[in-house]
């Protein structure tokens, strides 16, 4: 199968989803452990992808999101963003809003 048909398949199968470093137990990179501390705390289940254990997805997953860095967190097909965003968006109360509607 295609790689980019493998991401897209990855994104569209899961209502949430993290292309991280490592995962959520064993965050890689102090970024991905930021993420996961902001998704730990929306308390719902989440997919992840470990990009370090797949290089195929790590090469080309920046050229289907457009999104140059890791982790990428997607919600119900569309990209929200990275470690930046998603922190500033849990400060402001609104990624809890996002994913408890994602995960209802």
């Amino acid at each position: 199968m295609d790689i980019m048909q493998t991401i897209r398949e990855q994104i569209e199968s899961n209502d949430i989803i993290l292309y991280m470093k490592g995962s959520p137990d064993a965050p890689q990179c102090g970024f991905s452990a930021q993420t996961v501390q902001c998704m730990m705390a929306c308390g719902e289940r989440f997919a992840f992808v470990d990009v370090l254990s797949n290089p195929e997805i790590r090469a080309n997953l920046p050229q289907y999101g457009h999104w140059p860095t890791f982790p990428q967190l997607w919600v119900k097909g569309e990209l929200v963003g990275g470690c930046d965003i998603v922190t500033e968006m849990h400060e402001k109360g609104e990624l809890q809003t996002l994913i408890k509607d994602a995960a209802a």
